[in-house]
């Protein structure tokens, strides 16, 4: 999971939108910039796009130098309540560190919330520390790992985001008498 560790607030003119069909090419191949080995092949976007009730993919655009609006990244959601589970995350080189992988995730997490996760999970390459430095911003804690997780032989540190704090076990009280 590549992303923006950034701490800038987003440009005012930068736009979220909904992933569409119209897409899929431009973000199969900002996917394998991004992940080589590890992208994802063109029909995993095409399937997730079919599964709209469970699933979100959002762009991020950014405008070029003569302003037309550019892909700078994406990133997924599937949430299953009561998990959300953040699927991928991207912003190309060029863009990072101004804070579109922040507004990405703000977007995605607030979608969990509202779908009813009580968690998000994501996963990330333990040689990823920039990534892995965001979502301990955003209170993700690392509670896993899968060993060479990835095809470069790196670990994937399994992370979660509890939405909820989960409900206090009361203790009986003991009778007086």
């Amino acid at each position: 999971m590549s992303a923006d560790a950034g701490d800038a607030t987003p440009q005012t003119n930068v736009v979220l939108r909904e992933m569409t069909p119209a897409d899929i090419d431009a973000i199969t191949a900002m996917d394998a910039t991004l992940f080589g080995v590890d992208s994802w092949p063109r029909h995993m976007f095409v399937d997730e796009l079919a599964q709209r009730e469970t699933r979100r993919y959002i762009i991020v655009e950014v405008p070029d130098e003569s302003g037309h609006l550019v892909m700078a990244g994406y990133a997924g959601l599937m949430c299953l309540p009561p998990i959300g589970d953040i699927q991928t995350i991207g912003v190309l080189p060029q863009y990072e560190g101004r804070g579109y992988a922040r507004a990405m995730m703000v977007e995605l997490i607030e979608d969990a919330r509202r779908r009813g996760a009580q968690d998000v999970m994501l996963e990330v390459s333990s040689i990823n520390p920039r990534a892995q430095e965001l979502y301990r911003r955003f209170g993700f804690e690392h509670i896993h790992t899968r060993r060479k997780y990835y095809r470069d032989g790196s670990d994937g540190l399994i992370m979660r985001l509890r939405l909820t704090e989960p409900p206090a076990t009361e203790t009986p009280q003991k009778d007086p008498s």
